[in-house]
């Protein structure tokens, strides 16, 4: 797809120039020609131009061979015979045929860096853009599947998290993000595959710079109290109690926030800010409290992009009402093979059946629902990415969706999404990444403020354990020693004016707020 891309720009430019470059007749070949232009023998029989004899000497435009210095080209009837072949549109205008079996608007958009593949921090989202990256996209924790969670991003500069899974927090590391940079979670509900990397997210999101703006979490109440989101975060909180008070002797930033919704409220919106919503329902997952969510954007152009999870649960009535006309539709499937299945995991068949007819979606339910609810592009996710298994997920699927349908697994696929497009790739995340720098706004007129910590480590640490540290003069070299710093060294917040920051930690730290403030701008809103 990249390979016809370029050929097709590739031709526009040379249609419009009109010719194209032949080989290079030599310095001396060029100044005889030039000293004597009616005199075409040593351009004919050059050493560079072996192989040119469908060109007729004696019909060469003189004067325009002199502009060119001698040089032959091609026609522009050669030009398109040869350039034109395999491109399915070969003058920029009218596609001539149907190119194989793909569907209408599935192909890469022009200012992608690779068709091929998706690089951490390589590409801007454009101001009428939805990304979507599937960070987990496994039940079961695996290399190169951890637990479910993906992340959206859409072009005012906004972005949402669907789910946190056990280790899907690595793969938001490995994307180039800075964990300040998440500060929204939507959780379907509360199987711990769903959340498990929230503890993470908070405490060390916390840390490394989430100081000003708390971590909000979305998700469903419960039949009871206790079974509702804000539960298992009371919970989670005294769980993380020593964690927490160890790391405030760090400038921190531990604010959490809840917004916990009647699960109930099927269709109710709990987001809603700078022309995206974000709605709910009901989900049939053995208990009550599991939701669907529906992110809907109106671009600059006035044109809505909307993305669907619809978390686990079974196929019902409520996904067709809620997902009905959704651009990106996306659910979890299991193929109907568990005698196979229980074989390759070790898992006994019949706990296996009954999960999935009392907790999840078949493949062959997921195909149907898809092809009532008319997506753009259908994918699914929270699902084993096997050889054994991949072809038969897609014949079940088949079997009621023929539209553009793809698999949200393994970790790192890709998703860019306008009006008019849709394409998705591998992403090509890093092994071993290291965290992004904080992101903090360092435009003129802000500041940068580091809070002063909490704890001085005096308050929860004895002076004895402290006293029996062994002295730093015993381990570091000889004419070697480093200002130590074994309290916080002022008194109060550091603050310092955005124009005093040194342009290098502008640079990198500022890039996340520079990017916001374009996108923002670009979608008609206030750059905060």
């Amino acid at each position: 797809m990249k390979i016809i891309t370029f050929a097709t720009a590739l031709l526009g430019l040379l249609c419009l120039c009109s010719i194209a470059q032949a080989a290079e007749p030599t310095e001396k070949e060029v100044n005889a020609f030039l000293a004597n232009p009616n005199d075409l023998s040593g351009l004919k029989h050059s050493h560079s131009h072996k192989g040119y004899q469908q060109f007729d000497f004696d019909t060469v435009d003189i004067d325009q061979l002199r502009k060119q210095k001698g040089r032959l080209y091609s026609s522009k009837e050669d030009v398109m015979k040869v350039l034109s072949g395999g491109v399915k549109n070969p003058t920029g205008k009218k596609e001539i045929w149907k190119e194989g079996l793909l569907f209408e608007g599935i192909e890469p958009m022009p200012w992608l860096k690779s068709a091929a593949n998706w690089f951490p921090r390589t590409e801007k989202i454009r101001p009428n853009e939805m990304r979507v990256t599937f960070m987990g996209t496994s039940p079961i924790i695996r290399p190169g599947q951890m637990n479910t969670s993906i992340y959206v991003e859409i072009g005012n500069g906004d972005n949402f998290i669907f789910d946190l899974g056990e280790g899907s927090i690595a793969n938001y590391a490995a994307a180039g993000l800075a964990l300040n940079e998440l500060t929204k979670v939507f959780i379907t509900h509360l199987h711990v595959d769903h959340y498990g990397s929230l503890p993470y997210l908070y405490e060390f999101g916390g840390w490394n710079g989430r100081w000003q703006e708390p971590l909000t979490i979305y998700g469903p109440s419960g039949r009871s109290e206790e079974y509702g989101t804000r539960w298992m975060v009371d919970g989670m909180l005294k769980m993380l109690n020593w964690h927490t008070d160890a790391f405030d002797v760090f400038p921190s930033g531990n604010q959490i926030r809840v917004v916990e919704f009647d699960f109930n409220d099927d269709g109710g919106i709990i987001y809603d800010k700078d022309g995206a919503t974000v709605s709910h329902w009901r989900r049939s997952h053995a208990k009550d409290g599991a939701s669907g969510y529906r992110l809907d954007w109106k671009t600059p152009e006035g044109k809505n992009l909307c993305f669907v999870w619809t978390g686990d649960g079974r196929p019902n009535k409520l996904d067709l009402k809620y997902a009905k006309g959704c651009d990106l539709y996306v659910t979890e499937l299991q193929p109907a093979i568990l005698g196979l299945t229980s074989q390759v995991m070790g898992t006994p068949a019949f706990l296996g059946r009954y999960t999935v007819d009392t907790h999840h979606t078949p493949a062959y339910a997921s195909g149907w629902l898809a092809n009532q609810i008319k997506p753009r592009l259908f994918m699914t996710t929270h699902m084993p990415f096997d050889p054994y298994l991949n072809e038969e997920t897609v014949a079940e699927v088949r079997e009621h969706w023929q539209g553009p349908y793809h698999f949200g697994a393994p970790d790192g696929i890709v998703v860019n999404m306008t009006p008019d497009r849709i394409w998705v790739r591998e992403g090509i995340l890093p092994a071993h990444p290291n965290n992004r720098a904080p992101q903090f706004d360092m435009a003129d007129g802000k500041d940068f403020v580091v809070p002063h910590p909490r704890h001085a480590r005096k308050d929860i640490q004895q002076q004895e354990i402290r006293d029996l540290e062994i002295d730093t003069k015993l381990y570091y070299p000889k004419g070697y020693h480093p200002v130590m710093m074994f309290e916080w060294p002022i008194k109060g917040d550091l603050v310092i004016s955005a124009k005093d920051i040194p342009e290098a930690m502008k640079a990198g730290m500022g890039e996340a707020a520079r990017d916001r403030a374009k996108l923002r701008k670009a979608n008609g809103l206030p750059v905060e």
